[in-house]
């Protein structure tokens, strides 16, 4: 039987949600988990990558278990897991389903902060610089009228299309943070803190509107600022039909 798992973790600590060798990563601890309650190996894949110390309030990963997963197990699995991630629900779903290729969308957080805060110092970036909100939002707004955003794409990724359909672009205020929120129905490598990087030099007046069009239509990520730290950053929500 097929499950889908859903996980919130912090990712300070790790190189990033995907297993690799000789490095911690949210996969690897949470097989890890399932090997030491059940004495043998689970094989998890995942909806959607994060990059190290980029955090997750939603997240999934899909398993096949060939018995009825039991609800009392998530509890014994947290209880193994480090304290920095957490399985939220354990679904059954059909044999064909797949927590990664099914999902319609993505949503992610980015925080910024401009004031010294020690609470916040590795769940935001600190940005103390004047900001004009209303032309953050004029470029979050233009995003939604562009398709290919190969200028917000690191350089030497897999992918066979540069083109994301980008469902939700907006600056908000909230809880003394500045916060980019961004739905769409697939990202590049290194595309949120790209967006978001770019976008705050417009609000600092660095750069223009006009030039930030013109990034985005020069398809050229030498053009691109890619400097807001992974910390920031949060996936807040993978959405399925």
């Amino acid at each position: 039987m097929r499950y889908f798992l859903e996980v919130a973790y912090k990712g300070t600590r790790y190189k990033g949600f995907q297993i690799q060798k000789n490095a911690l990563t949210i996969q690897g601890e949470i097989e890890k988990a399932f090997e030491v309650l059940f004495k043998r190996a689970v094989e998890l894949t995942g909806s959607s990558r994060t990059d190290a110390g980029v955090h997750a309030r939603q997240n999934f990963f899909h398993f096949d278990w060939p018995e009825t997963f039991e609800q009392k197990w998530i509890y014994n699995l947290n209880a193994i897991l480090p304290g920095d991630i957490s399985i939220i629900s354990v679904a059954e779903k059909s044999d064909e389903a797949h927590c990664r290729f099914d999902a319609l969308s993505r949503t992610y957080h980015y925080h910024v902060y401009q004031y010294k805060n020690p609470f916040l110092t590795d769940q935001a970036y600190f940005y103390p610089y004047a900001l004009n909100i209303a032309l953050l939002n004029d470029a979050a707004a233009i995003l939604k009228k562009y398709t290919d955003f190969t200028s917000f794409s690191k350089k030497n990724t897999q992918v066979k299309t540069f083109n994301c359909t980008i469902l939700q672009s907006e600056w908000i205020v909230k809880d003394d943070q500045l916060i980019y929120v961004v739905s769409s129905n697939r990202f590049l490598r290194g595309m949120v803190r790209a967006l978001t990087a770019t976008m705050l030099k417009v609000g600092r007046g660095t750069i223009s509107i006009d030039t930030f069009r013109s990034i985005i239509e020069s398809k050229d990520c030498s053009n691109t600022w890619f400097d807001t730290p992974a910390h920031g950053l949060t996936l807040m929500q993978v959405s399925y039909s």
